[in-house]
């Protein structure tokens, strides 16, 4: 999970509306990654096609779109195409650098210094679709409150936004994803995440989790709390919406519900 770090209404629709992802002001994504775009994170891959930028026509192009905040506090688009050669960040060692290449570590915790000299933490990792170096700010990263209707402690919090494996007492472990589509990887093929926002509760059912890396052939289930925690999902939605969550595990998408 990843705290929304940017409004629908500051989306840049003009330049949407260029690599054909908006018309007449209406968005052409897809809903997960609509919800990427405004977490700070990158979409999927996609397909461009007919595209004229910096005065080059490009017949087709695949990328990864992300958003950024310019220096006048309007908010721009980012293409992040399949890189020939990566760009080694300069905090990096050679050796740090090709352990994340070669996948031999997942992630990198550094402390770095921004423009203006102050310092912050970061969590590293390769993208191996775009052939590049992604550089997460942890205060960003927003950790479930509670998983399965567990809650988690300080620590295990800690640990996620680290980039590091949690696991919960229903036999659950999860792990923070800047690669992953859905942002986070399971040992378990679907999970509840919650969070606790203005005194209430909103609920993310991730379904068709990817696996925790190193570990996709381990036989994958659900926790033991998952289905007590989706019942009381389903309860809570069911007082605004006619008809409950699927429990459908084979459908590789996220929702949402707050109360």
């Amino acid at each position: 999970m990843i705290k929304q770090v940017f409004n629908w209404q500051d989306l840049p629709m003009e330049e949407l509306e260029k690599i054909h992802l908006a018309k007449d002001g209406e968005l052409l994504l897809e809903k997960d990654d609509l919800t990427q775009l405004l977490s700070g994170r990158r979409t999927s891959m996609l397909r461009l096609e007919d595209l004229e930028l910096d005065g080059l026509r490009i017949e087709v192009l695949d990328a990864k779109l992300s958003l950024k905040e310019n220096k006048d506090g309007s908010i721009g688009l980012l293409l992040h195409p399949i890189y020939r050669k990566p760009d080694i960040p300069s905090f990096l060692t050679a050796a740090q650098a090709e352990m994340l290449e070669k996948g031999d570590i997942i992630s990198l915790q550094k402390m770095i210094f921004d423009d203006e000299g102050h310092a912050k933490e970061v969590l590293v990792e390769f993208d191996k679709d775009t052939n590049e170096f992604i550089i997460t700010d942890t205060e960003k990263i927003q950790a479930p409150d509670m998983i399965n209707g567990i809650p988690l402690t300080a620590e295990q919090k800690d640990r996620y936004k680290k980039g590091r494996e949690v696991e919960t007492p229903d036999g659950t472990t999860i792990q923070y994803s800047g690669t992953d589509k859905q942002g986070i990887r399971s040992d378990k093929l679907a999970l509840i995440a919650s969070i606790i926002v203005d005194g209430g509760v909103s609920y993310m059912l991730y379904k068709g989790l990817h696996a925790l890396w190193g570990k996709e052939d381990k036989k994958r289930g659900v926790g033991k709390n998952y289905h007590e925690a989706l019942k009381e999902m389903q309860q809570r939605e069911s007082r605004d919406f006619a008809k409950p969550v699927q429990d459908d595990l084979d459908n590789e998408h996220s929702e949402t519900i707050s109360r």
